[in-house]
């Protein structure tokens, strides 16, 4: 196995088009495990651990840019006001350790359905900025998952940002694990509530071969909540609401069983993960009504 180890951003796109079966390496919290167990033997490692700019963050107008390589910890410690739903999910990931190494760039590369940051992600509707010699494009977060363990990358493109819409209303995160650190997914949920577009997104992890939204849940909540004026009354979600809505996210689910859980387990999980972000995403947006209602 040999080693590469670019100085910039520049070399690390030259050194990716020679050898695109290189596999990159930051924080290494995937890769290396993978390489300890003797599960992956790539020909090349490429370290990005020299590029600055990898472990740089932006905060726009209206959108974040994170670099591939900002660690969990510091999405925890600055970006919480503007991330709220990835800074949940950041505490969920492993040990201090690798919250002070890992990235969501290692995750989204990975692709594991099992990714901490993939509900967030898809709740918060982000874009993965991915670069190689021939230029630069972004990748919607839902046409990113292309399959177990794989995604849209080229096999000459690297991943650079992604880039997410700073939050304009709640989001949450929820996890199951068979305890509480340490421990990878039995399955995971997230949700955004978008009150200026009046929509909500959600984020299903390990519990179909990729990461995915529950389109329908979230189509039946959103005529829900228009049809019945929620967004402007500011009103407690009726229990049948609820209660259907978490049916459909169960329903979304095409899970597996293995040894961290059944197939059945995580579809009813999922269910009682939806059911409470919503409750705790909308306690929070009927709060924010009142106060705003208050000041007027």
């Amino acid at each position: 196995m040999d080693f590469l180890r670019p100085a910039s951003w520049e070399e690390a796109l030259a050194a990716k088009a020679e050898h695109p079966t290189a596999v990159p390496i930051a924080g290494g919290t995937d890769v290396m495990v993978e390489i300890n167990f003797d599960h992956r033997r790539p020909e090349y490692l490429m370290d990005l651990t020299r590029i600055g700019d990898l472990h740089a963050w932006e905060v726009g107008d209206d959108t974040v840019r994170l670099g591939a390589s900002v660690p969990y910890a510091e999405i925890m410690e600055h970006l919480r006001p503007e991330l709220p739903g990835l800074a949940l999910a950041s505490h969920t990931v492993a040990s201090p350790q690798i919250r002070n190494r890992g990235g969501v760039g290692g995750n989204l590369g990975t692709a594991s359905p099992a990714g901490d940051a993939h509900p967030a992600l898809l709740a918060a509707g982000a874009e993965v900025e991915v670069e190689s010699v021939r230029g630069s494009r972004r990748i919607p977060i839902d046409d990113f998952y292309t399959g177990v363990k794989r995604n849209a990358l080229a096999p000459d493109e690297l991943i650079r940002a992604v880039h997410i819409d700073k939050a304009d209303g709640p989001q949450q995160y929820s996890k199951v694990g068979t305890r509480n650190a340490m421990v990878i997914a039995v399955c995971a949920f997230g949700l955004a509530l978008h009150p200026e577009t009046r929509t909500v997104r959600t984020g299903i992890g390990s519990a179909a071969p990729t990461p995915i939204r529950a389109r329908a849940a979230e189509d039946f909540l959103n005529a829900a909540l228009e049809e019945g004026g929620f967004w402007d009354n500011g009103k407690i979600i009726t229990p049948s609401v609820a209660k259907r809505f978490a049916a459909l996210c169960a329903a979304a689910c095409n899970p597996i069983d293995d040894v961290r859980g059944t197939a059945s387990y995580r579809r009813h999980a999922v269910g009682v993960m939806a059911r409470r972000t919503l409750t705790w995403t909308w306690e929070s947006y009927r709060g924010a009504h009142r106060t705003t209602e208050g000041a007027a």
